[in-house]
């Protein structure tokens, strides 16, 4: 680990970002050039004192999973990313589709998005990074592990995650998910992590064998859901997904399909976060 030339490369970029970069006004007071620290540990989701610490060389070496916060707080391309993992001491993420750090340019589409809810996600249906509106919407998406990172996985193995879909397009939803899933398969022919996955679905639901065996394919690119989010009631939305050339990765942008829906939406952003229900909840990912 460098830690001296870590320490100066985290604070230049952040002395490098411009706060409207990340959906923050620059207000006339402000003094600071580029991000606060304060900015940058909210988000990354650490403390203040550790992004001292980091800046000052006086941190202890960051896991892999901070590295990845910290790149996406300070939206760093993917040679700054790799950069970053160097001068830690760890190898970089891959470079192909199984990486699961989001792209810089994907981020800063987030970002661009503003009060529109949306994600970036890895062609299994990892959520690797939401703007703030789909944090409202969805609650945090990006704190599982094991195979409960992957949508398909949860909705099969835990009653929780089909709560938010209305029981009549739960076996919709099912059948698009796996189907999605089997063209993953596909196009990643002697992965053993897609292989792996696949197996550990068959062997834990009846459902998930079931409708596999039907051998459905689809790549999702659009799609209408309902979602009955527990603080503004029931949602109908439209979901558009772009995809990235590789079709390693996807943004996922989820829009009000009628004007009730839309009210219901400016009403979850004037409410905010608080009394969120604990614990991440699949919603419309995927």
């Amino acid at each position: 680990m460098q830690r001296d030339q870590l320490a100066d490369f985290l604070r230049r970029r952040r002395e490098a970002m411009r706060p409207a970069e990340v959906g923050i006004a620059e207000g006339p007071r402000r003094r600071t050039c580029g991000l606060r620290r304060e900015e940058v540990a909210t988000l990354a989701g650490v403390s203040v004192d550790y992004v001292v610490r980091l800046e000052q060389g006086r941190s202890s070496r960051p896991s892999v999973q901070l590295l990845g916060a910290l790149a996406r707080a300070l939206r760093l391309s993917d040679d700054e990313r790799d950069h970053l993992f160097h001068l830690a001491g760890h190898q970089p993420p891959p470079a192909d589709g199984v990486a699961r750090l989001a792209r810089a340019g994907l981020i800063r589409m987030l970002d661009l998005l503003g009060d529109t809810p949306a994600l970036v996600l890895s062609d299994l249906g990892e959520v690797l990074a939401q703007n703030r509106a789909a944090l409202l919407l969805t609650g945090n998406q990006t704190g599982f592990s094991g195979d409960r990172r992957y949508a398909v996985y949860r909705w099969f193995t835990d009653p929780a995650a089909r709560a938010v879909t209305p029981p009549e397009e739960q076996e919709r939803h099912a059948r698009r998910l796996v189907a999605d899933l089997r063209a993953a398969a596909g196009r990643r022919t002697g992965d053993s992590m897609v292989a792996g996955l696949v197996d550990r679905l068959q062997a834990a639901s009846a459902d998930f064998r079931r409708i596999w065996a039907q051998h459905e394919v689809a790549v999702r690119r659009a799609d209408r859901k309902t979602l009955l989010h527990p603080r503004v009631g029931r949602l109908v939305l439209d979901c558009e997904t772009l995809v990235t050339p590789d079709q390693g990765q996807q943004l996922l942008v989820l829009t009000p399909a009628d004007a009730e829906t839309r009210e219901r939406l400016e009403l979850l952003r004037v409410i905010g976060v608080e009394e969120f229900p604990t614990g991440p909840t699949d919603s419309t990912t995927r």
